[in-house]
């Protein structure tokens, strides 16, 4: 008869797992002698081997128990099912594990295309902050309007390749630290509604048909970073409404 701090040394694990395994019923709970300590045979000690070698296979706790408890089950063909499971899991670890090293590199979060859009506003002369907010506003954009966004952003790029509609935008950047009620702010306003009427006639802008709160938010975000910025869209605003 073994105390259960010998049955765990010779099974190669600790009291306490010997203790969780009684307690998911993987493993009988013998009876107690006169003293009150459990005694173990060495049929216990086999039965722990067992438990302890599929559990570091891989296998859960609570299917080692089903394997255990029900004499139905083909144990080879479970453990060929557990194996398929894990290699699976280990598939999704794997594309996991890629995922953070490019969220370390900084280009998960991106959605595709959002990266080389980036890239061009840097290609035009915007200013790293500009491109810090494009980069956290587009993600914003595809991750609630997944079906509107890269028609969205292919509207942008084609803006701010032609460049009298580019100064625009530029210029917008560079008014970040301007006083609200410089010249400039206003004559940038008018530019820009000019330059809208021009492009859209009086005709629907691109995602004016979003039914929810995300162009809102997007634009507060925007008018909240520079007092220069909440001045020109309510300048605009009040032409184009």
């Amino acid at each position: 008869m073994l105390t259960i701090g010998r049955l765990a040394r010779y099974a190669g694990v600790t009291i306490k797992t010997i203790r969780v395994y009684h307690a998911k019923g993987l493993l009988a709970e013998p009876d107690r002698d006169a003293s009150g300590y459990r005694r173990y045979t060495a049929r216990d000690a086999v039965e722990l081997i067992k438990i302890r070698t599929l559990a570091e296979a891989g296998v859960p706790l609570a299917r080692i128990r089903e394997l255990r408890t029900d004499p139905g089950i083909d144990l080879r063909k479970a453990l060929h099912d557990v194996d398929g499971e894990l290699t699976a899991r280990i598939r999704e670890l794997r594309r996991t594990q890629r995922r953070l090293r490019r969220l370390a590199e900084g280009d998960d979060l991106l959605p595709e295309g959002v990266g080389d859009h980036l890239g061009r506003l840097r290609e035009y002369g915007f200013s790293e902050r500009w491109v810090t907010l494009q980069a956290d506003l587009w993600v914003l954009v595809f991750a609630t309007h997944p079906e509107t966004a890269a028609e969205l952003m292919g509207d942008q790029a084609q803006i701010l390749a032609e460049p009298a509609l580019r100064q625009i935008f530029l210029d917008y950047d560079r008014a970040y630290d301007l006083d609200p009620g410089d010249p400039f702010v206003r004559e940038l306003a008018d530019r820009a509604v000019r330059a809208t009427r021009e492009r859209y006639g009086s005709g629907e802008l691109p995602g004016q048909d979003i039914t929810s709160d995300i162009p809102g938010l997007i634009q507060s975000t925007v008018n909240e970073a520079s007092p220069a910025w909440r001045r020109i869209d309510a300048l605009i605003r009040r032409q184009i409404g």
